[in-house]
């Protein structure tokens, strides 16, 4: 799990679903003018060339270096490469990335003939750390038994590809997966996405787990699957890994990636608990107070009576939503596990990972929205990879639903003079109903408009106005029209008898006054010091005890300014201010607009021409004859 989830995802596997006819930068600019932020693209390996897959045919010890070893390794050239080299698991019959006489690794490292301690060397073997692709790494990086020797390992792995961030808004989670994410391209684009169906996996034995919900309410749809007969101490294939190595999440064991790599490809949180360790079924209800419960990062939680938990006969196991437990957790000695898909109400798992101090990529799915009809598709998509991965035999699907709880796709009244209203413009009925489409959205014509049913992966849109600003985006934020505003001009009378505020600033100035902005809200203390009488109106919240109750006078903001002047050698300081003075009433709060200065120090700034001497009261009196 990672501790900040992001919608990380490869170019490549996007543009396989779907595959606009533009470049990589004008891809990016396109999803951020839609909505989807691009943060950054970042290429999924270094540049580097001249590296091929090759199988170890021998490997010596050299006769000069005790760490060192004699290797010759097939290329698929005529002749076997002699190449020396140092990792710990070099010997035969593994297949390495070889990089030969004349390539060049990340950094511009090239590669020479080389004699090492009297020994050719024709090329190097290499680490992952090498090419780029790990932090560290030890030892050689073996490559899977059938990757085909010779092929340049930028073909065989697919580096040519870019990692794409997206900064999602909070109501965007349908975007969180690379369908998701492929359904908004098309849409933004106009063009065809290639989507495959998922086919259901017929049950070959008829064992299942007893399913129960008590919460039906937060968990209106619970789907599970036994598979028996497992073997998970298989290693991963490097085609899973590398997938999830692209969506930014780590290789944990073929049933756990898995799992991640549903969730990633089709937005669907799942689970995967260890049949073994289930007692009797599993139940989703709220857990106890002070309930424990040991997650899968090691942390031992005392649960909230509110929260909501996956739960056999005597325990919770996992935290519904967020994070499994230990006590069931998969590990490379099970061989058999119960599959689990649901869907819970947002509103349900708001801030609950939070309160625990959690945020996983289930947490921040769930609690954006997870498409409702997705559960027993994941399940499904999940079995055919295990079957295909790790073996076993799969049982029945077993779905617990409540459709009166689940979301109500309601339709949504949108009126074509209001699109013209909010937009500045009209869209032809075509558009709106072909933009809508794209959406998924089911169009029927009405009177003044449409009716629109929001398919059931976009919770966001529930009002009219959210169906205009999907109309705006697919439209184009830098097509719609630009107006300059037009309104009436009236000219306001300036009566001679007064004088502006903005004329009365501009005599201070003149005097030597300088304007100050201060705080409308001071310490009680001062207040009190001030203006004794008064009891001023303290604030509910204040941001400190300095800022606790609001000003009865603005002496006291301009008092702490001089203060403030003084303690810093400036001794001359000449300040007004024009703002509120907050006085409590019977019926409230009397705002009063008030003009306050303040002087300190000498009547003149120091000249060689100016005599120094201090204010007195006839100073202060003639600025203030002058205002007057």
């Amino acid at each position: 799990q990672t501790s900040e989830p992001a919608m990380q995802f490869s170019e490549q596997r996007l543009r396989a679903l779907v595959n606009p006819a533009v470049d990589t930068a004008t891809l990016a600019h396109q999803l951020t003018m839609a909505g989807l932020e691009v943060d950054a693209i970042v290429p999924v390996a270094p540049a580097f060339n001249g590296v091929v897959i090759g199988e170890i045919l021998s490997a010596e010890q050299h006769p000069n270096a005790d760490k060192l070893r004699v290797t010759l390794v097939n290329i698929g050239s005529e002749q076997p490469l002699q190449i020396v080299c140092g990792a710990s698991n070099a010997r035969p019959g593994i297949r390495i990335p070889v990089a030969t006489v004349g390539a060049v690794l990340p950094g511009e490292f090239r590669i020479k003939d080389a004699k090492l301690r009297g020994v050719d060397s024709f090329g190097m073997l290499c680490a992952e750390q090498e090419l780029g692709l790990a932090e560290s790494s030890e030892g050689l990086w073996e490559l899977p038994a059938d990757a085909p020797i010779g092929q340049d390992i930028r073909q065989y792995l697919q580096l040519d590809d870019n990692l794409i961030e997206l900064g999602l808004t909070p109501n965007r989670g349908d975007c969180l997966s690379i369908r998701g994410l492929a359904r908004e391209t098309a849409a933004v684009f106009g063009v065809d996405q290639r989507v495959e169906a998922i086919a259901a996996v017929p049950a070959t034995h008829e064992r299942r787990i007893p399913v129960s919900v008590e919460a039906a309410a937060a968990c209106p749809r619970y789907v599970s699957r036994v598979i028996d007969g497992i073997d998970n101490d298989k290693a991963s294939p490097l085609w899973l890994i590398e997938a999830l190595r692209r969506s930014g999440v780590r290789s944990l064991g073929p049933v756990v990636d898995v799992t991640n790599f549903v969730m990633l490809e089709l937005g669907q949180p799942m689970h995967a608990f260890d049949g073994a360790h289930i007692s009797g079924g599993l139940l989703v209800r709220q857990a106890r107070a002070g309930e424990a419960l040991t997650l899968l990062d090691g942390q031992t939680l005392s649960l909230r009576e509110q929260s909501l938990v996956i739960a056999d006969n005597d325990q919770a196991l996992a935290l519904a939503g967020i994070m499994g437990g230990q006590s069931s957790a998969v590990s490379n000695t099970t061989t058999s596990i119960v599959l689990e898909a649901a869907f819970f109400q947002p509103l349900a798992l708001a801030g609950e990972a939070r309160r625990y101090g959690l945020h996983t990529d289930s947490s921040h799915r769930f609690e954006r929205g997870v498409d409702f009809e997705l559960p027993r598709l994941a399940v499904e998509r999940a079995t055919a990879l295990l079957l295909d991965l790790v073996g076993g035999a799969a049982g029945p699907v077993v779905e617990v639903s409540d459709p009166a709880q689940l979301p109500a796709r309601t339709a949504i009244g949108l009126r074509a003079q209001r699109i013209s209203q909010v937009l500045g413009f009209a869209l032809t009925d075509a558009d709106v109903v072909a933009y809508l489409s794209r959406l998924g959205c089911a169009v029927t014509t009405a009177e003044q408009g449409w009716q629109v049913v929001p398919p059931s992966h976009r919770f966001d849109l529930t009002i009219e106005v959210d169906l205009i600003e999907e109309l705006a985006r697919l439209y184009g934020y830098n097509r719609l029209p630009v107006t300059a505003p037009m309104a009436p001009i009236r000219l306001l009378p300036q009566p001679e008898n007064q004088t502006s505020l903005r004329r009365l600033k501009r005599a201070l100035v003149d005097m030597g006054y300088q304007e100050a902005i201060t705080f409308s809200f001071i310490e009680a203390g001062l207040q009190q010091q001030f203006d004794p009488g008064v009891s001023p109106w303290a604030l509910a919240n204040p941001l400190s005890a300095e800022l606790a109750v609001m000003r009865t006078s603005l002496w006291p903001g301009l008092a702490m300014a001089v203060l403030h002047n003084q303690s810093r050698q400036q001794s001359r300081v000449r300040l007004f201010e024009a703002g509120l003075r907050f006085t409590p009433t019977a019926d409230g709060l009397e705002q009063v607009p008030m003009l306050a200065g303040i002087v300190s120090g000498d009547a003149f700034s120091a000249s060689w021409n100016n005599p120094k001497n201090s204010l007195d009261f006839f100073d202060v009196k003639g600025n203030i004859e002058s205002l007057l």
